[in-house]
């Protein structure tokens, strides 16, 4: 009788960017086919340099699947690559190349940002990571996430546009509120 072994997969929502101690969290619900989001993405990069030290950010997925047909198999080629620590590069190949994420491509792709995973394919294939995948957008949809990017800053959803000055006042905000004192806060 054949052993199936069980791998281990880290989960998307351990993978964060930024100074890890730093105070204010953002996380972002994002298809990897969406424009919008490929937008934010850059808007995420800027926001990481301007609070360089007092930003960490976390991306999750959140595949619009009616309209995005790859969007699954993209998240799940990244969560494969995080496993070997490949996570923000396959992350920012895939908006890079957003328009053409054909399997083979993001086996191409996954060996571009430096994953050595010779199964890789035969993983995406089989739905390896989907269940992680799954899991993001079910937390999503239970934080009410219905469309995509949606931020969340410190836990709190973020009601404007993301674009950078909007995003860079409601962290703004979201300083200021961790470094006031206790009793102002309450």
């Amino acid at each position: 009788m054949a052993v199936k072994t069980q791998i281990e997969i880290i989960a998307p929502k351990e993978f964060w960017v930024g100074d890890k101690k730093a105070t204010v969290s953002l996380v972002e619900f994002g298809d990897y086919e969406s424009e919008a989001c490929a937008k934010a993405n850059e808007v995420v990069k800027k926001l990481l340099v301007e609070f360089e030290g007092k930003l960490k950010f976390n991306f999750r997925h959140f595949p619009l699947t009616k309209i995005h047909q790859r969007s699954m198999k993209a998240a799940e080629a990244v969560i494969a690559a995080s496993q070997e620590g490949k996570f923000w590069e396959m992350h920012n190949l895939l908006f890079a190349r957003r328009r053409q994420l054909g399997t083979i491509s993001l086996k191409l792709y996954a060996k571009e940002a430096g994953v050595e995973n010779k199964r890789l394919l035969s993983e995406l294939v089989d739905s390896v990571y989907g269940w992680s995948v799954r899991n993001d957008l079910l937390e999503g949809l239970d934080k009410g996430v219905r469309d995509v990017p949606t931020f969340f800053i410190n836990g709190e959803l973020y009601e404007g546009k993301p674009t950078f000055e909007g995003l860079k006042k409601a962290i703004t905000e979201a300083i200021k509120i961790q470094k006031a004192p206790a009793k102002k806060r309450a």
